[in-house]
């Protein structure tokens, strides 16, 4: 039996680290391009993401990221382009 072959089937037949299901306010805002103070005064106006808290942590869940995201792009105006043609 050849064991390289055993342990490297083992090793793709493994558990993948779980990914994580939260943000933290910092992760949500770096991953999102936006600061902290940005996202507390789209809280405030009510039109910012979902949250929940676990003890004295804020937390976002992906699925309230994505249902933002949506909100977000639902609510923009689409831009002109810069340059148009006039033939």
């Amino acid at each position: 039996m050849n064991t390289t072959s055993t342990t490297a089937h083992a090793q793709q037949c493994a558990p993948s680290p779980a990914a994580p299901a939260v943000y933290s306010v910092k992760d949500f805002c770096a991953a999102h391009g936006i600061t902290k103070v940005t996202l507390y005064k789209l809280l405030k106006e009510g039109i910012g993401p979902r949250i929940m808290k676990v003890g004295t942590r804020t937390l976002i869940s992906l699925e309230a990221a994505a249902e933002w995201r949506r909100r977000m792009e639902e609510g923009a105006q689409v831009m002109p382009g810069r340059r148009t043609s006039s033939h």
